[in-house]
């Protein structure tokens, strides 16, 4: 007997092969198909300073873009920011801006906001938003150029310019948080809410 009860599979609205392989690895069928919207735009719009608003303001908005394409799926929207202090960050857009936010971030404790959103029919039926606190060693220069040219391109791929998952775990000297969490996707609350669904067998 298989655990998913659902008659189609989710559908997640995201490229990043992270939240695809956690899915995967718990069992969840889905199809990926990302929404593809000005996410720069929707943060311009968002309240100024709240990480965690702006990672469910870009969450339920990826959601219900793929939601409107398919009649009576569940969709999965998903989305993370990262704050130190009053500062928000974004992905770094090159090699040299990943080197600037990871030296910003090199000795601080900072902020991962991961926001989940799941839609069906053009709703939103469900919400949920998990912070994370990283603490990051004070590394040497010497280290972080190291460290760049061994991830490569992955760099610029996380809000963080940092993959914990993988050889990122390498920055840190302190990690308070759910796993899941830190990774991009809140994965307890959200087998909570496909299994009172109907989705998941209980």
């Amino acid at each position: 007997m298989s655990l998913w009860l659902g008659t189609t599979p989710l559908i997640l609205a995201s490229r990043s092969p992270v939240r695809h392989a956690i899915l995967s690895a718990a069992g969840i069928p889905h199809t990926v198909e990302p929404a593809d919207i000005d996410e720069r735009a929707l943060e311009a719009c968002a309240e100024t300073g709240n990480a965690g608003a702006v990672a469910q303001l870009l969450a339920r908005e990826k959601a219900l873009a793929v939601s409107g394409r398919h009649s009576q799926a569940f969709v999965l929207g998903a989305d993370q920011t990262l704050t130190l202090g009053d500062r928000r960050f974004s992905k770094p857009a090159s090699g040299i801006a990943a080197r600037t936010q990871l030296a910003c971030l090199r000795g601080q404790t900072h902020e991962l906001h991961s926001a989940i959103a799941v839609a069906r029919d053009g709703a939103v039926l469900f919400e949920h938003d998990a912070r994370a606190r990283l603490t990051m060693r004070d590394f040497s220069d010497t280290f972080l150029d190291a460290y760049l040219a061994a991830v490569g391109s992955a760099a610029r791929t996380s809000v963080g310019g940092y993959q914990l998952e993988a050889t990122g775990v390498q920055l840190f000297e302190r990690v308070e948080g759910d796993h899941f969490n830190i990774l991009g996707l809140p994965l307890l609350p959200l087998l909570a809410f496909l299994r009172r669904q109907g989705l998941l067998s209980a």
